[in-house]
């Protein structure tokens, strides 16, 4: 009688409402609610890539010109590209799909976010797809258009820094009247 009581005693705490809050159970983890970022009908419905935005915007099509670029001359063995070989590879560079480019929010600046943007907060909602690959394509094109094919390869032979300052931080470039901004990761780092 004892080792059936026993038993059942276990049996009710494993499978009964006595099992819950046992010291053995995870901590419940707190909720959290993450907003997606709040568009204006500008971020929303125009052609046009936002003003607060292009900087970014710059900085991704800039990272994405380079590494079209290099893995090309990689396919050659380092050797610089004919001249329709690197008018090629821009065409391709500004006509991708730009997919995984979005913005997000973070502290109430929205940010352009994507591979060669500097990381982002790990809690945040990404808005991607909808407007933002038809601006980026777009923007690249008139970069490609402003500059030319030459000058834009010659800036890349010179190093991703060169490309980056010829696109976005010369006289009319869109960084040209911001700082440069810092990596959200490093500036928290450096508080500490």
């Amino acid at each position: 009688m004892r080792a059936a009581l026993a038993a059942w005693l276990v049996l009710s705490l494993l499978g009964g409402t006595g099992a819950q809050g046992m010291c053995g159970d995870p901590p419940a983890a707190p909720s959290r609610s993450i907003p997606a970022p709040q568009l204006s009908p500008e971020e929303r419905l125009s052609p046009h890539m936002p003003q607060s935005l292009r900087c970014d915007a710059c900085h991704a099509i800039a990272f994405q010109i380079e590494e079209q670029l290099s893995k090309a001359e990689g396919k050659v063995g380092k050797k610089a590209l004919k001249e329709s070989d690197y008018i090629e590879v821009l065409e391709r560079s500004c006509s991708q799909d730009w997919e995984s480019y979005g913005v997000l929010e973070l502290d109430g600046e929205k940010r352009l976010s994507g591979p060669g943007l500097p990381s982002q907060h790990p809690l945040s909602v990404l808005v991607s797809g909808g407007p933002w690959p038809g601006r980026l394509s777009k923007l690249c094109h008139g970069y490609v258009g402003e500059q030319g094919e030459a000058q834009i390869y010659s800036a890349h032979r010179r190093g991703p820094a060169a490309l980056r300052q010829l696109l976005c931080h010369g006289d009319k470039g869109p960084c040209a009247s911001q700082k440069e901004r810092p990596d959200p990761r490093k500036a928290l780092q450096n508080e500490l």
